[in-house]
């Protein structure tokens, strides 16, 4: 994979980029947020990224690509291990996070979990649902004729339940599988992501496409009005 280590400590960075490295990686630095905003803009699997930057802090930079479309997995590194901090890089469109001091072990875990992501296309290119259908290659939504714009999460969060169609989906299930987080932060994240999918996918006229269930959600299968 090709790699982007977004980190101001040398120390912390050398140590990454060189395990990294050793396992066949093609690793390449910036030591500012600056920097790596400026690279970050070009073609990697994964970007790491440490969440206090000079110039320009890791939540801006994640913010500011994710609003230019760029798509690449990120894992950030951050020295607080709070809820909310956690909650706020997800929010701004991380993939994953470690709090500092990491093992190199679990780093490059994450790394490589987070570099295989795109294969999922491989299930195929596209995804229909009623009259939803989801272009896995182009990342393009449509409800009949009408495109949805979503971010990076929400994406995922609709492409989770739309290979599940019909079938309950589970709060637990969704951590794991979209926010890859194998515990319960005890926040909303997911509900607040549910209810701005259905404000983009509902219509008017018919019932939400997401339905809440006693232990989860179900994405309707067909459609209906009323």
């Amino acid at each position: 994979m090709k790699i982007l280590i977004i980190e101001d400590d040398n120390d912390t960075a050398s140590y990454v980029a060189t395990g990294l490295a050793q396992q066949g990686h093609v690793v390449d630095r910036a030591p500012d947020g600056r920097d790596g905003l400026f690279l970050a803009g070009e073609t990697y699997d994964v970007l790491i990224v440490d969440r206090m930057l000079p110039g320009l802090d890791g939540l801006a930079i994640v913010k500011t690509i994710r609003g230019a479309g760029v798509k690449t997995p990120i894992l950030f590194l951050t020295a607080v291990d709070r809820i909310g901090d956690r909650v706020e890089v997800l929010e701004a469109g991380g993939d994953d996070y470690l709090v500092k001091p990491f093992a190199f072990a679990e780093l490059a875990a994450r790394a490589n979990a987070l570099g295989r992501r795109p294969a999922l296309a491989e299930a195929g290119t596209a995804l229909c649902v009623g009259d939803l259908q989801m272009d896995l290659l182009r990342r393009v939504v449509r409800r009949g004729d009408q495109v949805i714009e979503l971010q990076s999460r929400e994406f995922r969060l609709l492409e989770y339940l739309m290979r599940h169609p019909g079938q309950l989906v589970t709060r637990t299930m969704l951590l794991e599988h979209v926010w890859d987080l194998h515990f319960d932060p005890h926040t909303t994240v997911v509900e607040t992501h549910i209810s701005r999918l259905r404000s983009k996918l509902d219509q008017e006229d018919d019932r939400s496409l997401i339905q809440t269930v006693r232990a989860g959600y179900r994405l309707r299968e067909t459609p209906s009005l009323g």
